[in-house]
């Protein structure tokens, strides 16, 4: 049973393609430059992108399995050709798809819902790597300037959520789930500040930021305007669920959600 992974480098896919690979699963991964991808040796990585679909349908050849990205990029894209795409991937006798959504339900998820295939929706909340955005900042003053950080989140682990995704791709009992899925606890981005420090073993502060700033250093990372207001409005208006603590992940893989400090601890050099 070939899987095939797209978005295969970004953050859930990176690890996707890590933990299927570990279990012996055969994985096709799809990215932009497989010659930078950088994932492990005997992953057959392919070339291919969702604005040229002829390389989508070369990449489903003998696929059975699919995790499939919503949206791409640095603007939050909205995959194109949704209902091509599936009708591709049924002809080419795919039967499981696990779907990571943005935040939002849209084209390829009402495609996906509309077909034969076996569907898993994935619906994550914040992600704990977002942090790794403060890095520089940590780095270079000891300092984190967010807006909105009195907000409560709960972030979840990346590899948790490809956890429950190569589960949802490999076993039963998964179809027509919609899994949210959270981390262990609810925190404001003052006391994941204070978990960093911690994990790097260095003071580091907090500085409240007002939103026009914190847009204005967004736009300067290359983030378009209405990625960016769509982060700021999360952050300030978070959905309910997402200041909510659900037990998904343990429910699916039988092992608890990792928490914040894990997380920093695990990627701490990062912020040295």
């Amino acid at each position: 049973m070939t899987i095939l992974i797209t978005g295969a480098t970004g953050n859930v896919g990176r690890h996707l393609v890590q933990e299927l690979h570990a279990a012996k699963q055969p994985v096709r991964a799809l990215t932009r430059d497989p010659a930078r991808a950088g994932l492990p040796a005997g992953v057959d990585v392919r070339a291919g992108d969702f604005t040229d679909f002829a390389s989508l349908e070369a990449a489903l050849e003998g696929v059975t399995a699919v995790h499939l990205l919503t949206t791409f990029g640095p603007g939050n894209t909205t995959v194109p050709r949704a209902r091509d795409l599936v009708d591709a991937a049924v002809k080419a006798g795919v039967r499981r798809v696990t779907l990571l959504w943005n935040g939002y339900t849209g084209p390829v998820e009402e495609a996906v819902e509309d077909s034969a295939l076996e569907y898993t929706h994935l619906r994550p909340g914040e992600f704990m790597s977002n942090a790794l955005g403060w890095a520089e900042q940590i780095r270079a003053e000891g300092v984190v300037r967010e807006a909105y950080g009195e907000v409560g989140h709960s972030p979840v682990d990346v590899r948790d959520i490809a956890a429950v995704a190569a589960l949802a791709l490999t076993e039963d009992g998964h179809a027509g789930r919609a899994y949210t899925l959270t981390g262990p606890e609810v925190l404001t981005v003052p006391q994941q500040v204070a978990a960093i420090a911690a994990a790097v073993g260095r003071e580091v502060r907090y500085e409240a930021e007002a939103p026009e700033d914190a847009k204005a250093r967004m736009r300067a990372m290359g983030i378009e305007a209405d990625a960016a207001d769509y982060v700021l409005d999360w952050r300030a208006n978070p959905p309910e669920f997402a200041r909510q603590v659900f037990t998904t992940v343990a429910d699916v893989t039988g092992r608890p959600a990792r928490t914040f400090a894990e997380w920093a601890r695990d990627h701490a050099e990062a912020f040295r």
